[in-house]
C-alpha cells in the first residue's frame, strides 16, 4: 500500500482549491456530530452516472481504493444510497456479507457503515459515508440519523448554490493525521518516556495511519533486524522485507478500520517468529512485538526469498470485481458488468468485448459508443491480421496506447476511423490457456498507463476472461436446451373436429431449463383424438431425453389403435424394458367431440379441472394407476369424462400447482377460482392467464406443461 495514493487518485494541484473547503468542513462536522470513525464525500459526475471521491477522512484512501469511482447502479452502499434517495445502514460485518458481498470480500472486517445522499427535492449531488468501530450498537440511533440527514442537506443546499454561481466543487486534500516527527519519541511525547520504552525487554512502535513508523525503541530494531534509523519514516512493511505480505498489512487494516486490537505471528527468516500486537486509535496505532512460543508445527505460507512485493490495494481492486463478474451468468451480463463496475473503476468511458471464433474476432457487445457503427469495424477482423485487438490475443501481451499519436504510430492503417477517444487498453482475454476474446477499454482523452495500473488492468482481463468463457458455455447450453425441447415438443397442435386447444411449456426458472414435461395431440380414424400429458423425473438431458421417447411410444401405440389403459401399460412395459432408473407420471384422454365425451386414464398425474358453460369448475381426481416405470403389471382404470360443447379440459403439469410451503388442494382451490372467473375467452388468452397466475404465486422450481382443450359445437 503507498501513503494513501493510487493510480487513481487526482494529482495533487487537481485536489487543492482555493477557499473555504466545503467537502471537508462538512465531512468533518458530520462525523464529529456522531462520533464516526471515517468517511468520504462522493461526487456525481456531470457527464455519466458515476460516483467520485472527492475527500476522505480519519483513514488513507487506499481503504476505499476499488471504490473511488463508481457507477450509479453499483450495489456499494453509496450508489444505493442515491438511487433510492434513503439512508443506508449496515450494523457489521454479517450483514456486509449478506447485502454486499463484494465490499465484505475486500474488507472482512468489523465495522458500522452508514451511507447517505447528498441531494435536495429536485437533484442529486452525490453522497457521503460514515464509518464506527465494531464496537458500534446494532442500531443508528435517531439522533445521529437526524444528524447525518440535516448534514447532507445542508451540504446539496451548499453544492446548489455553488453551482448555481458557476463554482461547481473540486476534490478536496483527505483529512487524515499526519505521522510523528521521524527522530523523535512520537506519540510518547517525553523524553522520559522514550527511555522507560527503551529499557523495556519487547519491541515497541508506533505508527500512523499509512502505517509509517513514528517511533521504535531499541528492542523493536533488535527483534526485526533492522535499525532505528532505518525504520523511522516508513511503513513497516516496506522497511522490513519479510513482512512485505499482504496478509501482516491486513491486520494493519483490520485494526484500523474495525478500532479492535489484533495481532499476526510472522517468521523472520531463516526460523525466529515473532508475535505482533496492534493497538489501534483514531490517530495510530501502537505495537507491541515478542517473540513468539515454537510455532513450527504451523504451516505457513509466508513470502519466499526472492518473491516480487505485491501492493494490498491492486488486491483489493481485483477482489472487489471479482466478486461482481462471479454475478454474470450470460455473454451480455459479462458486458454489463464490465460496464456498470470495471469501467467506472478504471475511468474509462467506453469498451468494446470481442469474441474470438474461427479465426476472427467478433463484437460480442459494447457500451459508450455514441455511434454503433463505429464498433462495427472491429465484427470479423481476422486475426491473422495486424490489429491491435488481434495482435494482443494472438501474443497474449496486453496493448496500451496513451493517445491517438501512439495508437497511429503503431498502427497506422488501422486505426483511420476516429472513434472520438484518446487512449485505449486491449486486453487479451486468455481462459484455461487458450484465447476466448479481447476487451477494448476507451479512454475519452489521453492517459497514462502507469505501470501498477497497468497491472491491475491485466488482472481483471484475466477475470474477465474467465467470467466470459463460463458464459459462453452457458449460452451454449441455454441453446441447446432450447433446441431440443423445441424438438421434442410438437411445434404446432393440430385442427381437430370439434376440440380447439392451446398448449404452452415453460422451464423452470432456475437450472439448465430443459425437463421431462411434454404434451401432445394426436388425430386418429374416424373423428377421434388422443390428448397426453406427462412428466419425466429430472430437469436435464436425460430426463429430456427419456420424454422424447415416451411421447414418441404414446403417439405409436395411439396410432394402432390401442384404447387408454392399453396406452399406458404398454408405454410403461417399454419404460420399465429401458432399464432407466426415471419415472413418469401420464395422463391420456381419448377424446371423442361428436358424442360429447372422452375416457381418460392415469398414471400417478395430478387430475384435470374440468370447466362447465355455466362456469362451475370440477377437479376431474377420478381413479388411476401408480407412475409409469414401478410395477411390471399395473392396472390403469379409465373414466369417463363429460365434454359437451363449451366444457374446457385443463391438462397440466404439477410445476403450475406445486410450491414449497403451499398445500395441493389450495393450490388447485386457487388455479380453479381463476379459471371460474375468466369467462368464455379465447383459448390462448386463458392459457396465458394461469401461466400467470403460475408466476405470481411463486418462483418456478419446476417444468410447466399446459394443454387446454374446448368442446365446439
Amino acid at each position: 500500500m503507498s501513503d494513501g495514493q493510487t493510480s487513481t487518485q487526482a494529482p495533487a494541484a487537481a485536489r487543492t482549491r482555493v477557499g473555504r473547503p466545503l467537502l471537508s468542513l462538512a465531512l468533518a462536522s458530520m462525523m464529529d456530530e456522531v462520533h464516526g470513525h471515517s468517511g468520504a464525500v462522493y461526487l456525481l459526475s456531470a457527464d455519466e452516472p458515476v460516483l467520485e471521491m472527492a475527500v476522505m477522512a480519519g483513514l488513507p484512501r487506499a481503504f476505499a481504493a476499488p471504490w473511488e469511482r463508481v457507477g450509479l447502479s453499483a450495489p456499494i452502499p453509496v450508489a444505493e444510497a442515491v438511487r433510492e434517495r434513503r439512508l443506508v445502514w449496515i450494523p457489521g460485518e454479517e450483514d456486509m456479507a449478506a447485502r454486499f458481498p463484494r465490499i465484505a470480500v475486500v474488507l472482512p472486517y468489523q465495522f458500522a457503515l452508514a451511507a447517505l445522499p447528498v441531494a435536495t427535492e429536485t437533484r442529486a449531488y452525490g453522497a457521503i459515508f460514515v464509518t464506527w468501530p465494531g464496537s458500534h450498537p446494532p442500531e443508528l440511533s435517531e439522533r445521529d440519523r437526524d444528524h447525518l440527514t440535516a448534514g447532507c442537506r445542508r451540504l446539496a443546499v451548499r453544492l446548489e448554490r455553488a453551482i448555481e454561481a458557476s463554482r461547481p466543487p473540486l476534490p478536496e486534500p483527505d483529512l487524515v493525521a499526519g505521522s510523528a516527527l521521524a527522530g523523535t519519541p512520537g506519540r510518547f511525547g517525553t523524553v522520559e518516556a522514550a527511555r522507560m520504552a527503551s529499557r523495556l525487554p519487547y519491541g515497541l512502535c508506533s505508527l500512523d495511519l499509512h502505517g509509517r513508523i513514528g517511533f521504535a525503541n531499541p528492542a523493536a530494531a533488535e527483534l526485526i533486524g533492522v535499525p532505528v534509523s532505518r525504520l523511522l519514516g516508513n511503513q513497516l512493511w516496506a522497511a522490513v522485507p519479510w513482512l512485505n505480505d499482504p496478509v501482516y498489512e491486513d491486520r494493519y487494516r483490520a485494526a484500523l478500520l474495525s478500532q479492535q486490537t489484533t495481532s499476526f505471528l510472522a517468521l523472520r527468516p531463516p526460523g525466529d517468529w515473532l508475535s505482533f500486537r496492534m493497538y489501534p486509535s483514531t490517530t495510530g496505532l501502537s505495537v507491541r512485538i515478542s517473540r513468539a512460543r515454537a510455532v513450527a508445527e504451523m504451516a505457513r505460507s509466508g513470502p519466499q526469498p526472492g518473491d516480487a512485493p505485491s501492493r494490498l490495494v491492486t488486491i483489493s481492486q481485483v477482489l472487489s470485481l471479482a466478486g461482481a463478474l462471479t454475478e454474470a451468468a450470460s455473454v451480455q451480463d459479462v458486458v454489463q458488468l464490465v460496464a456498470d463496475e470495471i469501467a467506472p473503476a478504471v475511468g474509462s468511458q467506453a469498451l468494446v468485448v470481442l469474441g474470438s471464433r474461427a479465426g476472427r474476432l467478433h463484437v460480442l457487445g459494447h457500451r459508450g459508443y455514441p455511434d454503433p457503427h463505429i464498433v462495427e469495424r472491429f465484427d470479423g477482423l481476422p486475426l491473422a491480421e495486424p490489429t491491435p485487438g488481434a495482435q494482443a490475443l494472438g501474443t497474449g501481451v496486453p496493448a496500451f496506447f496513451e493517445s491517438q499519436n501512439h495508437l497511429e504510430r503503431l498502427y497506422p492503417t488501422q486505426h483511420s476511423i476516429p472513434d472520438g477517444f484518446g487512449a485505449w487498453a486491449y486486453l487479451p482475454l486468455i481462459a484455461s490457456g487458450r484465447p476466448v476474446g479481447t476487451c477494448v477499454l476507451a479512454y475519452a482523452e489521453p492517459h497514462l498507463f502507469p505501470a501498477d495500473e497497468r497491472a491491475v488492468l491485466t488482472s481483471l482481463g484475466g477475470l474477465i476472461a474467465q467470467a466470459l468463457e463460463r458464459a459462453q458455455l452457458y449460452d451454449a447450453k441455454h441453446q441447446l436446451a432450447h433446441g431440443l425441447q423445441a424438438a421434442l415438443l410438437p411445434h404446432s397442435l393440430p385442427s381437430l373436429p370439434g376440440i380447439e386447444a392451446a398448449a404452452r411449456y415453460l422451464p423452470a426458472t432456475r437450472g439448465m431449463e430443459i425437463g421431462g414435461d411434454f404434451y401432445d395431440l394426436v388425430p386418429t380414424e374416424q373423428g377421434l383424438a388422443a390428448a397426453v400429458i406427462g412428466d419425466v423425473q429430472g430437469h436435464n438431458v436425460t430426463a429430456a431425453g427419456l420424454m422424447g421417447q415416451i411421447r414418441t411410444a404414446v403417439r405409436a401405440y395411439t396410432t394402432v389403435g390401442q384404447a387408454p389403459e392399453e396406452v399406458m401399460r404398454s408405454t410403461n412395459r417399454l419404460l420399465i424394458d429401458l432399464g432407466s432408473d426415471l419415472f413418469a407420471s401420464c395422463l391420456y384422454l381419448r377424446l371423442d367431440p361428436q358424442h360429447g365425451r372422452a375416457v381418460m386414464a392415469r398414471a400417478g398425474h395430478p387430475p384435470p379441472l374440468l370447466r362447465r358453460p355455466d362456469g362451475r369448475v370440477r377437479v376431474l381426481d377420478l381413479a388411476g394407476g401408480p407412475l409409469l416405470g414401478i410395477d411390471g403389471s399395473p392396472v390403469y382404470p379409465t373414466a369417463e369424462v363429460d365434454l359437451t360443447p363449451g366444457c374446457v379440459l385443463v391438462l397440466y403439469t404439477d410445476g403450475l400447482i406445486e410450491s414449497p410451503g403451499v398445500d395441493i388442494e389450495d393450490a388447485l382451490a386457487a388455479l380453479g377460482h381463476v379459471l371460474e372467473q375468466a369467462g368464455d375467452r379465447p383459448l390462448d388468452e386463458l392459457a396465458d392467464l394461469l401461466v400467470r397466475h403460475s408466476e405470481s404465486v411463486h418462483e418456478r422450481a419446476d417444468d410447466v406443461a399446459l394443454l387446454l382443450l374446448r368442446a365446439r359445437g
